[in-house]
């Protein structure tokens, strides 16, 4: 064995053969394969959320109201992230209104939302009483709950529990690129600026 390798040490393998020499000629497609193929869905689906984002603009030039207020309350209050809607907020009205926005302007089912909760477990109400308190604001069925975060609620240097927000604070998620770059989109043409960040 020793002989063999002082033999080969100085042959160098091209990426191709030292793929197969670690998976074998069954095993999975060789990485320059792999990179063109990812290089490809990249750019796939950049054209993708820019498509959504010019759509956007164009909805945000029909002056509709609730459209415009929905996409103000995610550039203020919204997660910036490339495929995933999620507002979180302890203001029941806001987050309502946001729900309404998602379920006019973009057909969003009840059954598409998901919703998870930051609950203050020291405000003398249960877990049910706040679930409750969201899901029929929100007029979600119960499977749209997807855990919870429980946290003391912070004390004052007295020692005195500050109730300002019995119900928590209630995340809500859709999980669509289409609906996020549509708003993205939006933002921008409503506020007359550009955020590359926003699309790649």
């Amino acid at each position: 064995m020793g002989t063999v390798h002082a033999w080969t040490r100085d042959i160098e393998l091209t990426p191709k053969q030292q793929w197969r020499n670690l998976y074998g000629p069954r095993g999975p497609a060789n990485p320059e394969h792999v990179a063109a193929r990812a290089a490809t869905r990249r750019r796939t689906s950049r054209a993708k959320r820019l498509a959504f984002q010019r759509e956007g603009r164009e909805r945000a030039r029909e002056e509709d109201l609730l459209h415009m207020a929905g996409c103000m309350l995610y550039w203020a209050e919204g997660s910036k992230q490339r495929n995933l809607v999620e507002l979180a907020n302890s203001d029941l009205h806001l987050v309502r209104l946001f729900c309404r926005f998602l379920r006019t302007c973009f057909g969003v089912e009840s059954n598409d939302f998901r919703i998870r909760l930051n609950v203050y477990t020291s405000n003398d109400l249960s877990i049910e009483e706040v679930e409750r308190h969201w899901l029929d604001a929100l007029e979600l069925p119960r499977k749209c709950l997807i855990g919870h975060t429980l946290n003391n609620l912070p004390t004052s240097s007295s020692g005195k529990r500050r109730n300002r927000l019995p119900y928590g604070v209630c995340s809500v998620r859709v999980h669509s690129t289409h609906t996020v770059q549509h708003i993205f989109g939006a933002i921008q043409e409503y506020a007359g600026f550009d955020e590359p960040r926003w699309l790649d």
